[in-house]
């Protein structure tokens, strides 16, 4: 992959869970548990109607809060604190991604549809931390969700970045798609590659692909 198809881009987007380490860790097992969890309580259901609401949302709204909030009006805040209270020493770091996103030209950041504060124990289990120069959580979008294109609208205008002078690494495809309607350079980060016209470049070794870029 030349080096040319990224010689435009000025701002490094990535997303975060099984994105910055990769889904072997199995750290969102953790939180699909804790989602599970609260629905049961929150909408007082079983543990296997909870289950299927968890996954029907995801699919249906991109993630599970979407749902909660559009069908049930769930105050987002206290479920965010609720799920990502988890144990983060699965994560290892990994010391040749952190030099390679630190040797990206331009700003880096990092936007996820989790929170921020997430992110930031994210990253810095993974020995990124001060690498990025913003970190953006679902709640800088106003709790609107990827794939929602408003929820991208927000964020990018937030930070001031350029579309057109962007790329944007994500494991879920469907969180491509408005990225590259805006006109980023779009990279697949996943064990597979899944071709679709939204997909630029695919990667099941982000630290490796960013070793091609360099």
């Amino acid at each position: 992959m030349p080096k040319s198809d990224f010689s435009h881009v000025t701002t490094w987007i990535f997303d975060l869970d099984n994105t910055l380490y990769p889904p072997a860790m199995r750290l969102f097992d953790q939180i699909e548990i804790r989602m599970t969890a609260y629905v049961m309580q929150a909408l007082g259901v079983d543990r296997a109607r909870a289950d299927y609401l968890r996954r029907h949302y995801w699919h249906r709204y991109g993630t599970t809060l979407a749902g909660l909030i559009r069908e049930h009006d769930v105050d987002p805040a206290p479920y965010l604190e609720e799920v990502h209270e988890i144990d983060f020493t699965p994560l290892t770091p990994d010391p040749v991604l952190a030099e390679r996103i630190r040797a990206l030209p331009g700003r880096k950041i990092i936007y996820t549809n989790g929170t921020a504060p997430y992110a930031e124990k994210v990253s810095a289990a993974r020995g990124l931390g001060g690498l990025f120069d913003a970190i953006y959580g679902v709640e800088h979008a106003g709790f609107a969700s990827k794939p929602e294109r408003a929820a991208f609208e927000t964020v990018f205008a937030a930070d001031g970045l350029s579309p057109t002078a962007s790329a944007m690494f994500e494991d879920d495809l469907r969180n491509l798609q408005v990225p590259h309607d805006m006109g980023l350079r779009t990279v697949h980060v996943a064990q597979t590659a899944d071709p679709h016209p939204h997909v630029q470049h695919h990667t099941d070794d982000l630290a490796e692909f960013l070793g091609t870029v360099l």
